[in-house]
């Protein structure tokens, strides 16, 4: 009788150890599948900043270019009008577009720095989930 209850008792927490893996499995799996859900989440939301900057960098660009040459043309105009000559104002005026120009561009690539753009709080939470489940395998 001993033998069999033995047996009997090993089955058991035998069925015990396999369900509670199982259930660990099964909530690993749905926790997993939040990772996932919440690094959708937060892609959308970056492909949104990228969207946004790229909008920034075109509008900046397609507004500024009449203004800037009208501006150059004054520019230019009245630095010949104090003297200067035609080629030299006009090479100035061109030197002060660039600049404004390089500020643009500077200002477009800052916002697309991959920094400010990596999922960061999906990276934290697969950190954090990484920690629970080896809690759980232990």
């Amino acid at each position: 009788m001993s033998i069999e209850r033995d047996i009997k008792t090993s089955q058991g927490e035998f069925r015990a150890i396999s369900t509670l893996l199982a259930d660990a499995m099964s909530q690993f799996a749905k926790l997993f599948q939040n990772e996932i859900d919440l690094a959708k989440a937060e892609l959308g939301d970056k492909l949104q900043k990228i969207a946004g900057a790229l909008g920034l960098i075109v509008g900046g660009a397609v507004l500024v270019i009449p203004a800037i040459v009208m501006a150059l043309f004054a520019l230019s105009a009245a630095l010949i009008s104090a003297g200067w000559s035609p080629p030299v104002s006009y090479l100035t005026s061109a030197i002060i577009a660039a600049v404004i120009a390089a500020v643009l561009v500077a200002i477009g690539i800052n916002r697309l720095d991959a920094r400010h753009l990596a999922p960061r709080e999906t990276i934290g939470q697969l950190e954090k989930d990484e920690d629970t489940v080896k809690g759980m395998v232990r």
